[in-house]
């Protein structure tokens, strides 16, 4: 070992032998490096130090050679605070007790202060980009000090204003939700008057940052229906027709699951400043859930008279279906689910919708006749099963609904006083199946 340092000393020697010798120091251009040709070389070797001591991950010397440099000159090079920033952070690492390790955190925050105070002016690496990467190391190394990291984001925030990293955003209101949701520090009025001021930093570039920080404020507390009509309410009251603010309130209060009147208002507002087929299923959802199912047929209906991509028609005839079936419009949801499945028979959906709407009016016919009619409801819903994905929300009731269409099959009495002999072909004659071919089948 001592071998190895004698090398180093006799290197450091020799190359400080080597700069005298070789370059001259008096130009002002190295003017930042000390006041005198020796004070130059002197500090130029320990900044090479410094960085030799790095890349050998020897962060004991180089604590000592950036300690040097802080003293001696401070404003010499940016890359002595990027080195010191690193050393620190490998020293953390190693820390042996939690005394150290904090010592050692105090060190690396203060090595970005004074990174900011000689380097907080340059043009693309300031003041906001420094204090950015000092609030992320301080919520990396101080986890539990909840108000230093809100401290140090809002700083990092305000240099920044409108140019701040997206992500930053992020990070600081995620945090700011938690700790609303996990302490007493904070309270709601503060989250909200948050999420107001930094929604405009959001630019159409950061789309997904947008969708992660409103998802933030959505899941919080803070969020509820109340906070959320109290703050876009006064919102609206001056800009109604202002459809960024429509969009951010039908968005944040459908995920709260508001139902107020304000919010139904606003929701159909949205739909009148911003027609889609995604806002008219969003309202036909919503007034599904209230029960008022001709309010949720128009939005569908409207949408689809304007829609031309079939995909798009295709979705809107299911969630008509539904909504008609729900409301036991049987006709209008039996043609709704035809037009959807003609559109895209591998959606299992309108299979489902149709097996109701056969099983239903099957029910009303009676006599033998309804009863064959079961046989197409319980085959149509066979199809449904088969196509719906294992996650499906309809799957268990199609499931409990076959198991109900099959025990209204007839018996092979009743089929053999009616003529219809096992196996064979029969006509549905009545209800909406009525018309579809099927196989006679006993109960």
């Amino acid at each position: 070992m001592k071998k190895v340092q004698y090398l180093f000393v006799a290197a450091a020697l020799l190359f400080c032998g080597a700069v005298r010798a070789q370059q001259d120091f008096s130009g002002p251009q190295y003017a930042k490096w000390g006041d005198t040709v020796e004070e130059r070389q002197k500090n130029i070797l320990s900044s090479n130090f410094l960085k030799e001591a790095c890349d050998n991950k020897d962060y004991n010397a180089a604590a000592q050679h950036f300690m040097e440099l802080i003293q001696n000159a401070p404003s010499a090079s940016e890359n002595t605070y990027v080195r010191g920033a690193l050393l620190y952070k490998n020293k953390i690492n190693r820390a042996k007790s939690l005394a150290e390790k904090e010592a050692l955190v105090d060190s690396l925050l203060w090595t970005y202060d004074l990174r900011v105070q000689y380097f907080g002016g340059h043009p693309t690496r300031g003041r906001a980009y420094i204090l950015d990467r000092k609030a992320r190391e301080y919520l990396t190394y101080r986890p539990n000090d909840r108000a230093g990291i809100r401290r140090a984001f809002r700083d990092a925030i305000e240099a920044g204003g409108a140019a701040t990293d997206p992500s930053t955003l992020v990070a600081y209101f995620s945090n700011l939700c938690a700790d609303y949701k996990d302490t007493d520090e904070i309270m709601p009025d503060e989250v909200i008057s948050e999420y107001e001021r930094l929604t405009p930093f959001f630019g159409a570039d950061a789309a997904e940052f947008r969708s992660q920080f409103d998802m933030a404020f959505g899941m919080s507390n803070a969020a509820s229906c109340e906070n959320l009509e109290k703050l876009f309410r006064a919102k609206l009251e001056t800009a109604p027709e202002d459809e960024a603010v429509l969009a951010q309130a039908v968005a944040l209060m459908s995920r709260a699951k508001c139902d107020s009147e304000f919010y139904f208002a606003i929701a159909e507002k949205y739909y009148e400043v911003k027609p889609s087929s995604e806002t008219a299923m969003f309202l036909a959802q919503a007034f599904q859930n209230k029960g008022d199912y001709a309010k949720a047929s128009k939005y569908l209906n409207e949408a689809l008279e304007v829609e031309t991509d079939p995909a798009e028609q295709q979705k809107l005839y299911v969630r008509i279906a539904l909504v008609e079936l729900a409301a036991n419009h049987i006709p209008g949801a039996a043609a709704a689910a035809r037009s959807a499945r003609d559109l895209n028979p591998e959606d299992g959906v309108p299979y489902f919708v149709l097996a109701q709407c056969y099983g239903v009016s099957a029910g009303q016919c009676g006599g033998f006749a309804g009863q064959a009619a079961f046989w197409v409801a319980y085959d149509t819903m066979a199809r449904a099963i088969e196509l719906l994905p294992s996650d499906s929300e309809y799957l268990d009731h199609a499931r409990t609904s076959l198991s109900l269409f099959r025990n209204r099959f007839p018996t092979s009495e009743e089929c053999f006083f009616n003529e219809a002999t096992e196996g064979s072909r029969y006509t549905v004659s009545c209800g909406t199946a009525a018309g579809l071919a099927t196989t006679v089948r006993f109960r």
